[in-house]
């Protein structure tokens, strides 16, 4: 990698820094750094492009939808990207990466064509699994000012990214409402080989939460 190339991601890093750094959602500075480390070591194992993998991490969460009334992910990726002189060819690969790189509903199916953008969606799902994803799960839920656990209120499979836009249900349904759906929609064999530990630590998890809720440890 060249030290024009180097140079670029440099700076992105401390764009998104100083963009996110005080986020108390989960999606904050440090879930993109892990973002950003997972798909290197994704990319390295899948042989994907390194660098279109480290800007579209980097710059995956910039204008999230979840924050703002409309998602300007890919203008605002395009205009930093523009602006630090990068190639035409990777911006536009880039910010495609970006617009298809969420979790829209159970039953919205994926839609990353590229191995770059596959390397890009499983690193962001993966900091979605385990003892972190759980953690960014109650983030979440309390940035929303949702509710942890409604016994009785039942998950929905939303059929439409609307439905998954618009939902306005329990911390604890999200688990099965996404969570626990990612092992299966990991796209690369390094990425679904990380998931399962971490998905097995979630079920574990979920156990104990039920129990400890409904007084059972007593």
């Amino acid at each position: 990698m060249d030290e024009t190339i180097n140079e670029t991601i440099r700076k992105t890093a401390e764009y998104v820094k100083g963009r996110l750094e005080d986020d108390t959602s989960g999606h904050d500075w440090w879930h993109v750094w892990r973002v950003w480390n997972l798909a290197r070591y994704i990319a390295g194992r899948e042989g994907a492009d390194m660098t279109v993998v480290e800007l579209a991490a980097l710059l995956h969460d910039i204008a999230d939808w979840k924050f703002n009334d409309d998602d300007n992910r890919m203008r605002e990726a395009r205009e930093w990207l523009e602006s630090v002189n990068a190639e035409p060819a990777v911006v536009s690969r880039v910010c495609s990466i970006i617009d298809n790189v969420s979790y829209k509903g159970a039953g919205v199916k994926d839609n990353q064509p590229t191995l770059e953008g596959k390397v890009v969606q499983d690193a962001d799902r993966l900091d979605a699994l385990g003892a972190v994803g759980i953690g960014r799960a109650f983030a979440y839920g309390g940035y929303k000012r949702r509710k942890m656990h409604v016994p009785g209120l039942e998950p929905k499979m939303h059929q439409t990214f609307e439905e998954y836009r618009d939902a306005q249900g329990t911390t604890i349904n999200h688990f099965s409402e996404k969570l626990l759906l990612l092992k299966d929609r990991m796209n690369t064999a390094t990425a679904r080989k990380m998931a399962q530990a971490r998905h097995r630590f979630m079920e574990r998890y979920l156990d104990e939460f039920y129990k400890e809720w409904g007084g059972e440890d007593l």
